[in-house]
């Protein structure tokens, strides 16, 4: 079982260069965000504002920045999904699986235990190419979830989809957390979806960005799948951040 991580992330000065005739952008100034230990929370905010930016200075990617990333346990597992699933389409499924696992029997059947989670027990051996995107997300969700994170970061892991797909993967998500703990740092620009999985949503603005208004969301596993609880409070969020 992870351990989970924290994490509180400063940004002092995060510049954009000026290039192709665009002069120099302040994206973060004197920001500052605090993230709970097994806490599920929501960037909401327009895009190209500057989200992505944001998961990876904490992903250690982007190191261009003055400030600093601290997290509540040593050197945690951090889990990231992209936008876009991001598999290697010469591998198969279980193969693309096994890319963020350390080799060895064990972590085989691990892979294998957390695709069977995902409805992709009868998938590995199949290559990219022959699955939808829906299930390639899966795939890709699979491969966050193997790792056993302590920190999952997900940059809007359902977008491109048709919303009767989405809202089946937030459903596994849903259950998939439940099942595995852990510290989530999701960015969307959905604020029904932001309702939908977390239990506390930072509304950003900017540039430079900041912290507009944080939102805590009080509802059951139950409530959240009820579209009547979901839509109240994304109308008091909405409302709040307006």
């Amino acid at each position: 079982m992870a351990a989970m991580s924290g994490l509180t992330v400063e940004i002092a000065d995060k510049t954009f260069p000026a290039s192709d005739g665009a002069p120099e952008r302040a994206l973060y100034r004197d920001f500052r965000l605090e993230v709970a230990d097994r806490s599920f929370v929501a960037l909401l905010g327009p895009s190209g504002l500057g989200k992505t930016t944001l998961l990876n200075i904490v992903a250690g990617v982007d190191k261009d920045f003055r400030g600093k990333v601290a997290f509540t346990s040593e050197k945690p597992r951090i889990g990231y999904a992209f936008q876009s699933p991001r598999l290697l389409p010469w591998r198969t499924v279980l193969d693309n699986v096994l890319l963020a696992l350390p080799k060895g029997r064990e972590h085989v059947e691990r892979a294998r235990a957390v695709l069977g989670e995902m409805g992709l027990g009868d998938a590995e051996r199949v290559f990219p190419e022959r699955l939808s995107l829906g299930m390639q997300r899966r795939v890709a969700l699979a491969r966050a979830f193997a790792l056993e994170p302590d920190l999952l970061l997900m940059d809007e892991p359902f977008v491109s989809l048709d919303e009767q797909t989405a809202e089946k993967l937030r459903d596994l998500l849903a259950d998939l957390i439940q099942r595995r703990p852990t510290t989530v740092l999701f960015v969307t620009h959905d604020s029904r979806e932001a309702v939908r999985l977390a239990d506390r949503v930072v509304v950003l603005a900017g540039p430079p960005v900041r912290i507009e208004r944080d939102v805590r969301v009080e509802l059951t596993p139950e409530k959240r799948r009820e579209a009547g609880d979901v839509e109240r409070v994304r109308d008091h969020v909405v409302r709040v951040a307006g």
